[in-house]
């Protein structure tokens, strides 16, 4: 029996459902445990990503429990992004920039 927790990072695959010839990273935000399916399936809220890593769709999926893959936390994760490193500097009022 595979636990799956908020955040998890799965990879849906055509094993999960016929729908993912092309497979799909997905991060899960709930599982609808009260939803009625059929045995084994299962109905997923969460995130799918894009080829860059982003979070580019929120879905609903209905797939099979038992062809989920959960990938471990270190194996997508990338090292964080400083959003500040982007930006240009602004230069400080009464400060003249060297060249040095």
């Amino acid at each position: 029996m595979i636990d799956f927790w908020a955040g998890a990072l799965l990879h849906v695959t055509r094993a999960a459902s016929p729908q993912f010839a092309r497979p799909i990273f997905f991060r899960l935000i709930r599982v609808h445990a009260d939803w009625i399916t059929y045995d084994g399936w299962i109905w997923l809220d969460g995130y799918q990503f894009n080829a860059k890593g982003d979070a580019a769709a929120r879905r609903s999926i209905f797939v099979q429990k038992a062809g989920l893959q959960v990938l471990a936390p270190t194996a997508v994760e990338s090292t964080p992004v400083d959003r500040r490193a982007r930006r240009p500097r602004r230069p400080t009022p009464g400060r003249v920039a060297s060249d040095s």
